[in-house]
């Protein structure tokens, strides 16, 4: 998603997106969605209620979850505790660093997979994510 700024840009958005823009939305979104990026909930939270009016955790939660279902955002879940938002939704892959708990895209066509398993029997491929995990040396 290209660089979005500008409350009726997101707006616009969020409405193209069958989302009701409400006050805590636009908030949400015009952090999100003013640049590429990978943030957490916390992260989120964090830096939306360093300004007067906060934002509960329950709503930044509840928002990211409707963006994340809407197409706005693509959901990383690098374990069952530890989720990242990421505002660029096509199919790519990630390098997650555990010491810095920082993840990153891998430039496309870095990774070819090859020789995938036979699908279960009634599905159909949707796509194939590979996070790679590294620390510091």
């Amino acid at each position: 998603m290209a660089e979005k700024t500008g409350e009726q840009h997101v707006k616009y958005l969020l409405n193209a997106h069958g989302i009701t823009p409400t006050q805590q939305r636009i908030k949400i979104a015009n952090f999100l969605f003013k640049k590429q990026q990978h943030v957490s909930a916390d992260q989120i939270l964090s830096t939306i209620n360093q300004g007067q009016q906060p934002v509960s955790k329950a709503t930044v939660y509840n928002t990211l979850g409707l963006f994340a279902n809407k197409g706005l955002l693509r959901e990383v879940i690098i374990d069952p505790n530890k989720v990242f938002y990421d505002t660029n939704t096509k199919h790519h892959h990630h390098f997650y660093n555990t010491d810095t708990n920082t993840l990153t895209d891998v430039n496309d066509g870095e990774i070819t997979i090859q020789n995938l398993p036979a699908l279960p029997k009634g599905t159909d491929f949707h796509s194939v994510e590979v996070i790679i995990k590294v620390n510091n040396q």
